[in-house]
Protein backbone atom coordinates (compact mmCIF):
# COMPACT_ATOMS: atom_id res chain seq x y z
CA UNK A 1 0.00 0.00 0.00
CA UNK A 2 1.24 3.50 -0.84
CA UNK A 3 -0.10 6.99 -0.17
CA UNK A 4 0.07 9.83 -2.69
CA UNK A 5 -1.26 13.16 -1.43
CA UNK A 6 -4.55 12.27 0.28
CA UNK A 7 -5.21 8.94 -1.49
CA UNK A 8 -4.14 5.38 -0.78
CA UNK A 9 -3.28 2.95 -3.57
CA UNK A 10 -2.87 -0.83 -3.54
CA UNK A 11 -0.63 -3.01 -5.77
CA UNK A 12 -2.42 -3.97 -8.98
CA UNK A 13 -0.16 -4.88 -11.94
CA UNK A 14 3.45 -5.97 -11.48
CA UNK A 15 6.44 -4.74 -13.48
CA UNK A 16 6.78 -8.23 -14.98
CA UNK A 17 3.18 -8.20 -16.22
CA UNK A 18 3.70 -4.75 -17.73
CA UNK A 19 6.88 -5.85 -19.49
CA UNK A 20 5.14 -8.93 -20.92
CA UNK A 21 2.30 -6.78 -22.28
CA UNK A 22 4.73 -4.28 -23.86
CA UNK A 23 6.63 -7.12 -25.54
CA UNK A 24 3.39 -8.60 -26.93
CA UNK A 25 2.36 -5.24 -28.37
CA UNK A 26 5.77 -4.72 -29.99
CA UNK A 27 5.73 -8.13 -31.66
CA UNK A 28 2.11 -7.81 -32.81
CA UNK A 29 2.62 -4.37 -34.33
CA UNK A 30 5.92 -5.34 -35.97
CA UNK A 31 4.23 -8.32 -37.64
CA UNK A 32 1.42 -6.12 -38.94
CA UNK A 33 3.65 -3.31 -40.22
CA UNK A 34 6.12 -5.56 -41.96
CA UNK A 35 9.13 -3.83 -43.53
CA UNK A 36 7.56 -0.37 -43.43
CA UNK A 37 9.11 2.15 -41.04
CA UNK A 38 6.30 3.43 -38.84
CA UNK A 39 6.15 6.62 -36.82
CA UNK A 40 5.20 6.01 -33.21
CA UNK A 41 3.56 8.99 -31.54
CA UNK A 42 3.52 9.09 -27.74
CA UNK A 43 0.98 11.17 -25.85
CA UNK A 44 2.68 13.08 -23.05
CA UNK A 45 2.95 13.13 -20.13
CA UNK A 46 1.81 9.63 -19.27
CA UNK A 47 3.17 7.62 -22.19
CA UNK A 48 6.89 8.41 -21.78
CA UNK A 49 7.56 5.14 -19.96
CA UNK A 50 5.59 2.86 -22.27
CA UNK A 51 7.06 4.53 -25.38
CA UNK A 52 10.60 4.18 -24.03
CA UNK A 53 10.16 0.48 -23.20
CA UNK A 54 8.17 -0.22 -26.36
CA UNK A 55 10.76 1.09 -28.83
CA UNK A 56 13.46 -0.91 -27.04
CA UNK A 57 11.40 -4.04 -27.68
CA UNK A 58 10.42 -3.11 -31.25
CA UNK A 59 12.53 -5.39 -33.48
CA UNK A 60 12.67 -3.21 -36.59
CA UNK A 61 13.58 0.39 -37.55
CA UNK A 62 11.05 3.01 -36.44
CA UNK A 63 10.68 6.70 -35.71
CA UNK A 64 9.36 8.25 -32.54
CA UNK A 65 7.82 11.62 -31.77
CA UNK A 66 5.56 13.09 -29.09
CA UNK A 67 2.61 15.39 -28.71
CA UNK A 68 1.49 16.70 -25.35
CA UNK A 69 -2.14 16.76 -24.26
CA UNK A 70 -3.67 17.25 -20.84
CA UNK A 71 -7.02 15.86 -19.70
CA UNK A 72 -6.80 14.77 -16.06
CA UNK A 73 -7.68 16.75 -12.97
CA UNK A 74 -7.21 14.75 -9.79
CA UNK A 75 -8.62 11.28 -10.41
CA UNK A 76 -11.09 12.12 -13.20
CA UNK A 77 -10.67 12.37 -16.95
CA UNK A 78 -12.11 15.72 -18.07
CA UNK A 79 -13.93 16.63 -21.26
CA UNK A 80 -11.54 19.56 -21.77
CA UNK A 81 -8.46 18.36 -23.68
CA UNK A 82 -5.66 20.88 -23.91
CA UNK A 83 -3.08 20.63 -26.69
CA UNK A 84 0.19 21.77 -25.17
CA UNK A 85 2.73 20.53 -27.74
CA UNK A 86 1.75 19.65 -31.32
CA UNK A 87 3.40 17.85 -34.22
CA UNK A 88 6.68 19.20 -35.54
CA UNK A 89 7.24 16.99 -38.59
CA UNK A 90 5.57 16.18 -41.89
CA UNK A 91 3.81 12.81 -41.69
CA UNK A 92 2.29 12.78 -45.17
CA UNK A 93 2.02 9.23 -46.50
CA UNK A 94 3.39 7.68 -43.32
CA UNK A 95 1.95 4.90 -41.17
CA UNK A 96 1.36 6.48 -37.77
CA UNK A 97 0.72 4.48 -34.61
CA UNK A 98 -0.40 6.31 -31.49
CA UNK A 99 1.15 4.84 -28.35
CA UNK A 100 -1.08 5.56 -25.38
CA UNK A 101 -0.44 4.61 -21.79
CA UNK A 102 -4.15 4.32 -21.00
CA UNK A 103 -7.50 4.79 -22.71
CA UNK A 104 -10.57 5.22 -20.55
CA UNK A 105 -13.32 7.62 -21.75
CA UNK A 106 -11.67 8.15 -25.14
CA UNK A 107 -11.78 11.95 -24.89
CA UNK A 108 -8.07 12.21 -25.65
CA UNK A 109 -8.54 10.03 -28.73
CA UNK A 110 -11.07 12.50 -30.09
CA UNK A 111 -8.43 15.24 -29.93
CA UNK A 112 -5.81 12.92 -31.47
CA UNK A 113 -8.08 12.27 -34.46
CA UNK A 114 -8.69 16.01 -34.87
CA UNK A 115 -4.93 16.58 -34.92
CA UNK A 116 -4.35 14.01 -37.65
CA UNK A 117 -7.39 14.60 -39.84
CA UNK A 118 -5.43 17.08 -42.02
CA UNK A 119 -2.03 15.37 -41.87
CA UNK A 120 -2.67 13.11 -44.89
CA UNK A 121 -1.11 10.10 -43.20
CA UNK A 122 -1.23 6.71 -44.93
CA UNK A 123 -2.91 5.13 -41.92
CA UNK A 124 -3.53 6.00 -38.29
CA UNK A 125 -3.71 3.23 -35.73
CA UNK A 126 -4.18 3.28 -31.97
CA UNK A 127 -2.21 1.19 -29.48
CA UNK A 128 -2.69 1.39 -25.74
CA UNK A 129 -1.04 -0.43 -22.88
CA UNK A 130 -4.06 -0.16 -20.56
CA UNK A 131 -7.72 0.00 -21.57
CA UNK A 132 -10.87 0.50 -19.48
CA UNK A 133 -13.72 -0.96 -21.56
CA UNK A 134 -16.34 0.02 -18.96
CA UNK A 135 -15.36 3.68 -19.27
CA UNK A 136 -14.86 3.92 -23.04
CA UNK A 137 -17.50 6.17 -24.63
CA UNK A 138 -16.20 6.72 -28.17
CA UNK A 139 -16.44 4.83 -31.45
CA UNK A 140 -12.79 5.06 -32.47
CA UNK A 141 -11.26 1.68 -33.19
CA UNK A 142 -8.51 0.49 -30.87
CA UNK A 143 -6.14 -1.60 -32.96
CA UNK A 144 -3.82 -2.88 -30.22
CA UNK A 145 -4.60 -3.36 -26.52
CA UNK A 146 -2.13 -4.58 -23.91
CA UNK A 147 -4.17 -5.12 -20.73
CA UNK A 148 -7.87 -4.53 -20.07
CA UNK A 149 -8.53 -3.19 -16.57
CA UNK A 150 -11.56 -2.20 -14.45
CA UNK A 151 -12.77 1.37 -14.38
CA UNK A 152 -10.75 2.41 -11.34
CA UNK A 153 -8.08 5.09 -11.14
CA UNK A 154 -4.49 3.83 -11.39
CA UNK A 155 -1.03 5.32 -10.94
CA UNK A 156 2.50 4.23 -11.76
CA UNK A 157 4.50 3.49 -14.91
CA UNK A 158 4.08 7.05 -16.17
CA UNK A 159 0.60 7.62 -14.77
CA UNK A 160 0.20 10.11 -11.94
CA UNK A 161 -2.14 11.43 -9.32
CA UNK A 162 -1.70 15.19 -9.22
CA UNK A 163 1.94 14.91 -10.23
CA UNK A 164 2.96 11.97 -8.05
CA UNK A 165 3.44 8.31 -8.95
CA UNK A 166 4.83 8.48 -12.48
CA UNK A 167 8.16 7.01 -11.37
CA UNK A 168 6.70 3.79 -9.94
CA UNK A 169 7.69 0.71 -11.98
CA UNK A 170 4.42 -1.07 -11.09
CA UNK A 171 0.76 -0.08 -11.38
CA UNK A 172 -1.23 0.74 -8.25
CA UNK A 173 -5.01 0.98 -8.05
CA UNK A 174 -6.85 3.51 -5.91
CA UNK A 175 -8.20 2.11 -2.66
CA UNK A 176 -11.63 3.64 -2.24
CA UNK A 177 -12.17 2.53 1.34
CA UNK A 178 -15.74 3.27 2.30
CA UNK A 179 -15.12 3.03 6.06
CA UNK A 180 -17.84 0.42 6.33
CA UNK A 181 -18.67 -1.75 9.31
CA UNK A 182 -19.58 -5.16 7.91
CA UNK A 183 -20.85 -7.86 10.23
CA UNK A 184 -21.69 -11.53 9.88
CA UNK A 185 -24.46 -12.09 12.43
CA UNK A 186 -25.04 -15.60 13.72
CA UNK A 187 -27.28 -17.11 16.34
CA UNK A 188 -28.98 -20.45 16.92
CA UNK A 189 -32.72 -20.78 16.30
CA UNK A 190 -34.54 -18.83 18.99
CA UNK A 191 -31.58 -16.59 19.89
CA UNK A 192 -33.38 -13.45 18.72
CA UNK A 193 -31.02 -12.75 15.85
CA UNK A 194 -33.71 -11.18 13.66
CA UNK A 195 -34.86 -8.85 16.43
CA UNK A 196 -31.29 -7.71 17.16
CA UNK A 197 -30.53 -7.25 13.44
CA UNK A 198 -33.46 -4.81 13.24
CA UNK A 199 -32.10 -2.78 16.18
CA UNK A 200 -28.52 -2.76 14.91
CA UNK A 201 -29.35 -1.71 11.38
CA UNK A 202 -31.28 1.27 12.73
CA UNK A 203 -28.69 2.25 15.33
CA UNK A 204 -25.68 2.06 12.99
CA UNK A 205 -27.44 2.77 9.69
CA UNK A 206 -26.45 -0.61 8.32
CA UNK A 207 -28.13 -2.59 5.55
CA UNK A 208 -29.44 -5.96 6.69
CA UNK A 209 -28.92 -8.59 3.98
CA UNK A 210 -30.75 -11.81 4.78
CA UNK A 211 -29.85 -14.57 2.34
CA UNK A 212 -33.35 -16.01 2.59
CA UNK A 213 -34.94 -12.65 1.79
CA UNK A 214 -32.55 -12.11 -1.13
CA UNK A 215 -33.40 -15.52 -2.60
CA UNK A 216 -37.13 -14.94 -2.23
CA UNK A 217 -36.86 -11.49 -3.85
CA UNK A 218 -34.90 -12.75 -6.85
CA UNK A 219 -37.14 -15.75 -7.40
CA UNK A 220 -40.37 -13.77 -6.97
CA UNK A 221 -39.21 -11.06 -9.37
CA UNK A 222 -37.82 -13.63 -11.81
CA UNK A 223 -34.42 -12.00 -12.08
CA UNK A 224 -31.76 -13.84 -14.09
CA UNK A 225 -30.09 -14.94 -10.87
CA UNK A 226 -33.41 -15.89 -9.32
CA UNK A 227 -34.36 -18.07 -12.26
CA UNK A 228 -30.92 -19.67 -12.22
CA UNK A 229 -31.20 -20.42 -8.50
CA UNK A 230 -34.72 -21.80 -8.98
CA UNK A 231 -33.50 -24.15 -11.69
CA UNK A 232 -31.19 -25.81 -9.18
CA UNK A 233 -33.79 -25.81 -6.39
CA UNK A 234 -36.41 -27.40 -8.65
CA UNK A 235 -34.00 -30.28 -9.28
CA UNK A 236 -33.37 -30.67 -5.56
CA UNK A 237 -29.79 -29.48 -5.95
CA UNK A 238 -27.86 -26.98 -3.86
CA UNK A 239 -27.58 -23.53 -5.37
CA UNK A 240 -23.89 -22.95 -6.27
CA UNK A 241 -22.05 -20.54 -4.01
CA UNK A 242 -21.25 -18.24 -6.94
CA UNK A 243 -24.95 -17.68 -7.63
CA UNK A 244 -25.48 -16.65 -4.00
CA UNK A 245 -22.41 -14.40 -4.07
CA UNK A 246 -23.67 -12.75 -7.26
CA UNK A 247 -27.00 -12.05 -5.54
CA UNK A 248 -25.22 -10.56 -2.52
CA UNK A 249 -23.02 -8.49 -4.81
CA UNK A 250 -26.14 -7.05 -6.44
CA UNK A 251 -27.50 -6.09 -3.00
CA UNK A 252 -24.20 -4.46 -2.02
CA UNK A 253 -24.14 -2.55 -5.31
CA UNK A 254 -27.64 -1.22 -4.61
CA UNK A 255 -26.37 0.30 -1.35
CA UNK A 256 -22.91 1.67 -2.16
CA UNK A 257 -23.41 4.62 0.18
CA UNK A 258 -24.27 2.44 3.18
CA UNK A 259 -22.30 2.62 6.41
CA UNK A 260 -21.98 -1.14 6.19
CA UNK A 261 -23.86 -4.42 6.04
CA UNK A 262 -25.20 -7.12 8.34
CA UNK A 263 -24.93 -10.47 6.55
CA UNK A 264 -27.49 -12.92 7.88
CA UNK A 265 -27.54 -16.53 6.72
CA UNK A 266 -24.30 -16.36 4.79
CA UNK A 267 -21.57 -17.59 4.92
CA UNK A 268 -22.13 -21.18 6.08
CA UNK A 269 -18.79 -22.72 5.06
CA UNK A 270 -15.15 -21.68 4.87
CA UNK A 271 -15.41 -21.59 1.08
CA UNK A 272 -18.34 -19.20 1.33
CA UNK A 273 -16.49 -17.09 3.91
CA UNK A 274 -13.55 -16.82 1.51
CA UNK A 275 -15.90 -15.81 -1.30
CA UNK A 276 -17.53 -13.15 0.88
CA UNK A 277 -14.11 -11.80 1.87
CA UNK A 278 -13.15 -11.49 -1.80
CA UNK A 279 -16.45 -9.77 -2.58
CA UNK A 280 -15.88 -7.16 0.11
CA UNK A 281 -12.23 -6.74 -0.90
CA UNK A 282 -13.41 -5.92 -4.42
CA UNK A 283 -15.39 -3.08 -2.80
CA UNK A 284 -12.23 -1.96 -0.95
CA UNK A 285 -13.85 -3.13 2.27
CA UNK A 286 -13.83 -6.19 4.53
CA UNK A 287 -15.80 -8.25 7.04
CA UNK A 288 -15.03 -6.66 10.39
CA UNK A 289 -16.53 -9.27 12.68
CA UNK A 290 -18.57 -12.42 13.05
CA UNK A 291 -20.87 -11.88 16.03
CA UNK A 292 -22.66 -14.92 17.42
CA UNK A 293 -25.43 -14.79 20.00
CA UNK A 294 -24.78 -17.49 22.60
CA UNK A 295 -27.76 -19.01 24.41
CA UNK A 296 -28.03 -22.23 26.45
CA UNK A 297 -29.75 -25.03 24.52
CA UNK A 298 -32.50 -25.53 27.10
CA UNK A 299 -33.42 -21.86 26.97
CA UNK A 300 -33.55 -22.04 23.16
CA UNK A 301 -35.85 -25.07 23.27
CA UNK A 302 -38.12 -23.33 25.76
CA UNK A 303 -38.23 -20.14 23.65
CA UNK A 304 -39.02 -21.99 20.42
CA UNK A 305 -41.73 -24.16 21.95
CA UNK A 306 -43.30 -21.02 23.35
CA UNK A 307 -43.01 -19.31 19.96
CA UNK A 308 -44.55 -22.32 18.28
CA UNK A 309 -47.81 -21.75 20.13
CA UNK A 310 -48.37 -18.54 18.16
CA UNK A 311 -46.06 -18.73 15.10
CA UNK A 312 -47.88 -21.58 13.39
CA UNK A 313 -44.50 -23.04 12.36
CA UNK A 314 -44.43 -26.82 12.63
CA UNK A 315 -40.66 -26.81 13.27
CA UNK A 316 -41.26 -24.68 16.39
CA UNK A 317 -43.70 -27.19 17.85
CA UNK A 318 -41.66 -30.42 17.87
CA UNK A 319 -38.88 -30.60 20.47
CA UNK A 320 -36.85 -33.22 18.58
CA UNK A 321 -36.89 -31.08 15.42
CA UNK A 322 -35.87 -28.04 17.46
CA UNK A 323 -32.92 -29.88 19.00
CA UNK A 324 -31.82 -31.10 15.56
CA UNK A 325 -31.95 -27.53 14.24
CA UNK A 326 -29.83 -26.32 17.14
CA UNK A 327 -27.30 -29.14 16.65
CA UNK A 328 -27.08 -28.36 12.93
CA UNK A 329 -26.42 -24.70 13.75
CA UNK A 330 -23.51 -25.56 16.02
CA UNK A 331 -22.04 -27.94 13.44
CA UNK A 332 -21.97 -25.15 10.85
CA UNK A 333 -20.99 -22.33 13.19
CA UNK A 334 -18.07 -24.22 14.71
CA UNK A 335 -16.29 -24.20 11.34
CA UNK A 336 -16.81 -20.48 10.86
CA UNK A 337 -15.92 -19.75 14.47
CA UNK A 338 -12.46 -21.17 13.79
CA UNK A 339 -12.25 -19.29 10.48
CA UNK A 340 -12.96 -15.88 11.98
CA UNK A 341 -11.16 -16.57 15.27
CA UNK A 342 -7.96 -17.08 13.27
CA UNK A 343 -8.41 -13.48 12.07
CA UNK A 344 -9.37 -12.20 15.55
CA UNK A 345 -12.81 -11.41 14.17
CA UNK A 346 -15.02 -13.78 16.17
CA UNK A 347 -17.10 -12.34 19.00
CA UNK A 348 -19.47 -14.41 21.12
CA UNK A 349 -22.17 -12.36 22.87
CA UNK A 350 -24.42 -13.53 25.71
CA UNK A 351 -27.90 -13.76 24.20
CA UNK A 352 -29.78 -14.23 27.48
CA UNK A 353 -31.60 -11.31 29.06
CA UNK A 354 -33.86 -8.50 27.93
CA UNK A 355 -33.78 -7.36 24.32
CA UNK A 356 -32.32 -4.04 25.47
CA UNK A 357 -29.54 -5.71 27.48
CA UNK A 358 -28.53 -7.90 24.54
CA UNK A 359 -28.51 -4.87 22.24
CA UNK A 360 -26.17 -3.09 24.64
CA UNK A 361 -23.78 -6.07 24.58
CA UNK A 362 -23.81 -6.23 20.80
CA UNK A 363 -23.29 -2.48 20.56
CA UNK A 364 -20.29 -2.70 22.84
CA UNK A 365 -18.63 -5.15 20.44
CA UNK A 366 -19.43 -3.05 17.37
CA UNK A 367 -18.29 0.18 19.00
CA UNK A 368 -14.96 -1.46 19.77
CA UNK A 369 -14.28 -2.53 16.18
Amino acid sequence: MIKLHDKHFKPFISATEINDAVQRLAVEIANDVGDEIPVFVGILNGSFMVVSDFVKEYPKPCEVTFIKLASYEGVKSTEDIQRLIGLTQDLTGRTVIILEDIIDTGNTLAEVHRIFENEKVKSLKIATLFYKPEAYKKDFKLHYVGIEIPNKFIVGYGLDYNGLGRNLPEIYQIKETQHMTNLVLFGPPGAGKGTQADFLKEKYNLVHISTGDVFRYNIKNETALGMLAKSYMDKGELVPDQVTIDMLNAEVEKNTDANGFIFDGFPRTNTQADALAKLMDSKDSQINAMIALEVDDEILVERLLSRGKTSGRSDDADESIIRNRIAEYYDKTAILKDFYSAQNKYFGVDGVGSIEDITVRLSSVIDGL
